[in-house]
């Protein structure tokens, strides 16, 4: 018997019902003990588990004492990122290493600064010698998550100061990552292509005069070529997702980890495992889903009655994945707008203009408006649903020409800046290691020996 058919017999489905039902608990003692589900209250909510001051969120504003909605904001270092956003000139495409520079140290840049900072960045791009062959190459899967992590934690092997958490280390390292992901999201991608599509294999070397947003159009594309608003557009959507408050879960997981002691390969590893959750990293690849299906069902785009069956279809479980929800709708802090949000969308007009594609992008508009109408209805809400952030970054990504496969890997090549300033925030405080409680609702019960134990798995509980 294989060890496959062996998964599968009666025995070991017997196995997996015990488990399944053994780790059964009930919802209402959630409220009974007051404990707060996924750090969250009951308005959903995140708990304050930590400071810090390298970015916040913000989608109220105190009005006479109340708490009302209010058009979102995101600061890094306590500069509004819009403000930064639209003091770079269109044919800037630094404004990511810019924004790195700003969340690790504090403060935005001076010229020579930065100079100075792209000049290191540059030269920590270039990979260990054979490593592109002996590690990025070899057992390629159809998942580039795990083709990165893997990647990240093999680094740990080249490096004769892996387990050096003094601050000069660990910032030697962060630079390092923040260089070098770009290269491993590529590199790990063409490998995919190459082995498991049969597609001609072309690896490019980035090029140290150009910023991580143009090497990565450089590196991707078989002809090298881009235009100056592809390079501007993604270095825009690097920006924004490069951080978001702290309290996310993959942030939440680098100040977990580090919090142990840990070496920043593995402190990295571990916030690439959070990411690539679709209900963290791959939320925008949803979308592009869903509206996959949506055209298939609406005929007429510009007929906004079938956009609203459809939508309607969608919350009620009755279409896509029938859970209900509409995706790219919705945030927990932000409530008449998600920033990241609004800027993407100026973006994307723009760049469908470029590419003619004005038809899809009214598509998405047309959606964004009559979802946040078709949800309140539904929900019987009175707080405004928003777009976030996914709602239109995953259509940008497709006009970019990046593969679907690349979408949750260049989330993580912009957001292992935030990481790891997180992860020197959490090393710099030497603070204690986080260990969250959790209430035990199980029984005690009394120790029988083998041959007297009568065990009901359907009552949980041993019989006499």
């Amino acid at each position: 018997m294989t060890i496959k058919e062996k998964l599968t017999d009666e025995k070991f489905n017997q196995l997996v019902q015990y488990c399944t039902k053994s780790g059964q608990i009930d919802l209402n003692l959630y409220s009974e003990y007051d404990v707060k589900r996924g750090l969250r209250d009951a308005n959903g909510n995140g708990v304050l588990t930590g400071l810090t001051e390298i970015s916040d969120v913000t989608g109220y504003k105190m009005v006479n004492g109340k708490k009302m909605p209010d058009r979102g904001k995101l600061y890094y270092q306590g500069y509004e990122v819009s403000h930064l956003i639209h003091s770079l000139p269109i044919d800037n495409h630094f404004g990511f290493e810019e924004t790195t520079y700003l969340l690790l140290f504090g403060e935005l840049p001076k010229e020579d600064q930065l100079n100075d900072f792209k000049e290191i960045l540059a030269q920590l791009r270039e990979l260990p010698e054979t490593f592109v062959r002996d590690t990025v190459m070899t057992a390629t899967n159809g998942n580039m998550m795990n083709l990165l992590q893997k990647s990240v934690i093999t680094l740990y092997s080249y490096d004769e100061n892996a387990d050096d958490i003094s601050i000069p280390n660990i910032l030697r390292q962060s630079l390092q990552l923040i260089a070098q992901m770009p290269l491993l999201s590529v590199y790990s991608y063409h490998a995919y292509r190459h082995y498991h599509l049969n597609k001609n294999l072309i690896i490019r070397n980035p090029k140290p005069e150009l910023s991580t947003a143009e090497n990565l159009l450089q590196m991707l594309r078989p002809s090298g070529e881009y235009t100056s608003l592809e390079a501007k557009v993604l270095d825009v959507a690097l920006i924004l997702h490069a951080e978001h408050g702290g309290g996310n879960n993959s942030t939440f997981s680098t100040h977990v980890v580090s919090s142990t002691g840990t070496d920043t390969y593995s402190a990295i590893a571990a916030s690439l495992g959070s990411l690539k959750g679709p209900k963290h990293g791959g939320a925008n690849l949803k979308v592009l889903e869903m509206f996959d299906e949506l055209k298939t069902y609406v005929t007429d785009w510009e007929d906004e009655s079938m956009i609203c069956d459809y939508l309607n279809l969608l919350l009620s479980g009755e279409a896509f994945d029938h859970a209900g929800l509409i995706y790219g709708m919705g945030h927990a802090v932000y409530t008449l707008s998600d920033p990241r949000e609004v800027i993407l969308k100026e973006f994307a007009r723009s760049l469908s203009r470029e590419k003619g594609l004005e038809n899809e992008f009214q598509l998405y508009d047309r959606v964004e408006r009559l979802a946040g109408e078709c949800i309140a209805k539904k929900r019987h809400l009175f707080k405004p649903v928003c777009a976030n952030v996914d709602f239109y970054s995953g259509f940008i990504y497709t006009m970019l020409g990046l593969p679907r496969e690349l979408f949750t890997p260049i989330f993580a090549v912009a957001r292992i800046s935030g990481w790891c300033a997180h992860r020197i925030e959490e090393l710099v405080n030497g603070g204690k290691i986080i260990r969250p409680a959790y209430k035990y609702v199980g029984h005690h019960k009394e120790f029988k020996s083998i041959e007297n134990r009568d065990w009901d798995y359907c009552n949980r509980s041993y019989t006499d």
